[in-house]
């Protein structure tokens, strides 16, 4: 029995020795039934501790995100937008308190997903419309689905991906909790994992890149389905598996790494929904030991064919460009419009450290006659400082790597390294690891191994979560006042 049923199974226990049946309910109608839901969300200790957590740090962060933002663009105007992809009635035009307003949300990429939600990808315009399809469907049909109800299309992203951020943030709740309380070597106490799990979510929204979930980006939408995805896996619920997975597809292209997860949960475990087939390998040497841990410990059933639903949404996505007039794989090559270009598996890591060191002689140097790396444009100190900030978060990210990899289950370890593999392998030549921070803050492992570190040193807890505070104030002000951030 898992942890979601075990409730429902005892309900249906006690409603056989009640005098009014299950039915009953059904009979009432939707507000009997919605009633009755809820009432079992109640109950339940466990679900209504990951409610208040996720809506405490949602509504705290996202008011924070708010009010910096805007205040940024009261305080310093926007900036200068020379550069930046910007069409007319995007992201400005709404009022001198909508445009403040707009600041936190609608910068940079979320220009791209506006002008996808009005207007479509245009295929049959190429080469003029090609770098639009390196942007996913799913967020910007999102988007559109609610236009159509007469919601402009910026809060229609928002809304989106407020939602979503929601249920990211209940979904790591629980992840956590099912994680470090289960019966291993390195379970928690129950109290102790709760900690654990509000931790969490309190270090995911204000992480310094948290702002970005409020956004109109895909941070949120994909986050959210990721950490659905786990979930599903974990208790044996594979078709939510395959339809999580082929959304995450079509929302960005690391959502094909999903399979490594899923793959690996099914194969190996942990999970709530039976027992493994086979039982873990004893004393052994050599070879032989090797090959007795790769055997898989659940056997392949009928519900893996779920499983070959996790790249429906790309090759649904593929398939749809080639017939509307444009290249089955358009979305990729559009990425050389950012100068992103294959070096071999993670070897951009290299490119970004010696950027960094590199951005750290610019700075040294004091002067800007001459360049130490090559330059897309813009000032030379500005290029040192992202490359710097970019450096600084991914070696930030290997020691957290490191650690998930010992105290979560492999697939936690597995799921970052693979989704990091793409922009790790595909850098941009004058600024290997662009993106690289937002890329990271959507990895969920990673937040719960830093809950997980705080919990064991209280007195930390409150410095780091002032400092992170205080950098996403900093990059929530560059990035409302039209300044790259990420």
């Amino acid at each position: 029995m898992n942890p979601d049923t075990a409730e429902l199974a005892l309900g249906e226990a006690t409603s056989e020795l009640s005098v009014a049946p299950r039915r009953t309910d059904a009979a009432r109608g939707p507000a009997a039934r919605a009633a009755g839901s809820l009432a079992r969300l109640r109950a339940d200790a466990a679900r209504m501790a990951a409610v208040r957590a996720s809506w405490r740090a949602l509504w705290l962060s996202r008011l924070f995100v708010l009010v910096s933002g805007a205040g940024a663009v009261a305080a310093f105007g926007v900036g200068s937008t020379r550069g930046a992809f910007n069409p007319p009635g995007t992201t400005s035009g709404f009022g001198w308190l909508g445009d403040a307003l707009a600041g936190p949300v609608a910068r940079w990429d979320s220009t791209w997903y506006l002008v996808i939600a009005r207007y479509g990808y245009r295929p049959d315009l190429a080469p003029y419309t090609s770098a639009r399809t390196a942007y996913f469907p799913l967020y910007p049909l999102l988007m559109r689905a609610i236009g159509w109800l007469g919601t402009p299309l910026v809060l229609a992203g928002v809304l989106v991906s407020l939602c979503a951020f929601a249920l990211a943030l209940y979904g790591i709740h629980r992840l956590t909790m099912l994680e470090l309380s289960r019966r291993t070597a390195r379970s928690l106490p129950r109290t102790q994992a709760a900690d654990v799990a509000r931790l969490a979510v309190l270090v995911t929204a204000f992480s310094p890149m948290a702002f970005f979930f409020s956004a109109v980006y895909t941070d949120a939408l994909y986050m959210a389905l990721s950490v659905g995805l786990f979930w599903a896996a974990r208790n044996g619920r594979w078709a939510l598996v395959g339809v999580a997975g082929a959304l995450a597809g079509a929302t960005r292209s690391t959502g094909l790494m999903l399979a490594v997860p899923a793959l690996i949960l099914y194969l190996y475990g942990p999970r709530e929904d039976r027992p493994p087939d086979r039982a873990r390998t004893g004393a052994a040497a050599g070879a032989r030991a090797l090959a007795l841990s790769l055997r898989p410990r659940y056997r392949l059933r009928r519900d893996a064919l779920w499983l070959a639903l996790l790249p429906a949404g790309v090759a649904l996505y593929s398939g749809w460009l080639a017939l509307s007039g444009g290249e089955v794989l358009g979305p990729f090559h559009a990425e050389q419009a950012w100068s992103r270009h294959f070096v071999g598996p993670y070897v951009g890591a290299w490119d970004g450290l010696t950027a960094g060191f590199d951005g750290v002689r610019q700075l040294l140097s004091m002067q800007t006659h001459h360049v130490y790396f090559k330059l897309a444009g813009g000032s030379p100190y500005i290029a040192a400082w992202h490359n710097l900030m970019e450096l600084a978060f991914l070696l930030l990210a290997i020691p957290a790597l490191i650690v998930v990899l010992r105290r979560l289950p492999l697939a936690y370890g597995a799921y970052v390294l693979a989704a990091m593999a793409l922009p790790l392998s595909y850098p941009v030549a004058p600024q290997p690891l662009m993106s690289v921070p937002r890329y990271l803050v959507v990895l969920f492992p990673l937040s719960i191994w830093l809950a997980a570190w705080l919990a064991e040193r209280p007195r930390l807890q409150r410095p780091a979560l002032v400092l992170s505070v205080a950098l996403m104030a900093l990059f929530i002000a560059q990035f409302s006042t039209w300044h790259w951030v990420a």
